[in-house]
């Protein structure tokens, strides 16, 4: 029963790509982002787990197939007024043709029981999604496909080396199996190493991150959603399933934290929305290594969760404006005057900076809270650039919304799943708060 559950999860995407030759896809598409939304929550209710020779689902991978299933279903709904108008490289019918068989990728990646299979299912995700980003056709975009291909292809290779290192101690690349054994060698920890660069590539680890501002800024603001919400994550789990395997908390708590230096210093320069928006996705995701690494499992997960409501809902508002002006540039828009945008924008905005009563500032508030205890220099680094990062988007969303005197005409339809997706986060933090007290 649970197995078959976990096999529909990820062939019913594939089965709305049938509808591609009744040009019936986009509705397939959302019918099947329905479904899968469906069962993510049976699964959540009945905390459903599957460890077996096929799969591997435990209470951490639920949180992940939610995320997939939630913001898979946001991103559908928004695609369709999205492309309208949109002179894009691709169809619309191979638009969602390949956006099913990326969320497919990712229900399989989180789900097989395989390291081996799980690097499959994240260079899967790789391949379908080159045309994605390059879907608007413009130069950089081109150019950022480019880049995105290079970059994440050698980083999957990296990847692939510490598969064969694991298969080489072990024998075997069972997770279950994996979990269960102990091995201290030297061999298994060159194998974790090489896995934050490999797999850290797509989870945005700095130095291995140069493709993500670009890939993030000019794909088109659904797929962006997809990338920062949920792909992000899901290779950030494949890669706290090695981290269990063979810790290095030293390693990847440095890099983390590096990263999240990098990325605050780069917001704060950012002349484009969607490009700041992309930094934010670096500083929340190698937050959320460190909450893994010093294993703070229920801040990293409350973190990633609202992230992907808060981030999606960035984008998704980010996608309007420049459907609205033609442009990405920050600059003084007025869009006060608007009904949606103006609240969607300024409390996703919120949402990614960890503001309270938001889901991230819990999370990242358990996530400090436990770094405190081991090293209070890191501890007073992320202080200090986590309130640059406040600052940097604030400040320029602040800009966008409060000051300038353009009128400006919204799609209401895309108005409001931008906003819904920015209130989910903010419910997330007022019910954990409102359960805790």
């Amino acid at each position: 029963m649970e197995s078959d559950l976990i096999i529909c999860l990820i062939i019913i995407p594939l089965i709305a790509n049938v509808f591609f030759f009744f040009k019936y896809i986009k509705y397939s598409t959302i019918t099947a982002s329905v479904f899968d939304i469906f069962i993510s929550l049976y699964l959540l209710l009945f905390h459903v787990t599957v460890s077996n020779s096929l799969f591997f689902i435990n209470d951490i991978t639920i949180y992940f197939i939610i995320m997939v299933s939630s913001i898979y279903l946001l991103s559908s709904l928004f695609s369709i007024n999205y492309l309208k108008g949109i002179k894009t490289k691709i169809s619309e019918r191979e638009y969602f043709l390949l956006l099913n068989f990326f969320t497919s990728s990712m229900f399989f990646a989180l789900s097989i029981n395989n390291i081996g299979l799980m690097w499959v299912g994240i260079e899967a995700t790789t391949i379908s999604t080159i045309l994605l980003v390059v879907t608007e056709g413009t130069e950089a975009s081109l150019e950022a496909g480019w880049r995105y291909t290079i970059l994440v292809s050698a980083g999957v290779t990296f990847a692939f080396i510490s598969v064969i290192l694991i298969y080489y101690s072990f024998h075997t690349l069972s997770i279950s199996t994996l979990l269960e054994e102990r091995n201290s060698s030297l061999i298994l920890k060159l194998a974790s190493a090489i896995a934050l660069v490999g797999f850290g590539t797509k989870v945005g680890v700095f130095p291995v991150n140069t493709w993500l501002p670009d890939a993030h800024s000019e794909a088109p603001a659904p797929i962006s959603a997809m990338f920062s919400g949920v792909l992000l994550p899901v290779a950030l789990y494949v890669l706290y399933i090695i981290y269990l395997i063979s810790p290095l908390p030293i390693l990847y708590s440095w890099f983390a934290i590096i990263s999240i230096i990098v990325a605050s210093i780069m917001m704060a320069s950012q002349t484009n929305f969607k490009r700041l928006f992309a930094y934010s996705t670096i500083e929340n995701m190698n937050l959320a290594l460190l909450g893994f690494t010093y294993g703070s499992l229920t801040g990293a997960i409350i973190l990633l969760i609202s992230h992907a409501f808060g981030k999606a809902g960035a984008f998704y508002s980010s996608g309007s404006i420049f459907k609205m002006v033609g442009d990405k540039k920050i600059d003084e828009y007025g869009l006060w005057r608007l009904k949606f945008i103006p609240h969607s924008l300024l409390l996703s905005s919120l949402a990614v900076t960890g503001t309270p009563p938001f889901g991230t500032f819990i999370g990242e508030f358990l996530i400090l809270s436990r770094i405190l205890a081991f090293s209070t220099l890191q501890f007073i680094l992320l202080i200090i650039f986590l309130a640059i990062v406040f600052i940097s988007i604030n400040f320029h969303i602040s800009k966008m919304i409060f000051k300038g005197q353009r009128n400006l005409s919204e799609d209401k339809v895309m108005g409001i799943i931008s906003l819904v997706s920015s209130v989910i986060s903010l419910g997330i933090g007022i019910y954990i708060l409102w359960w805790v007290i």
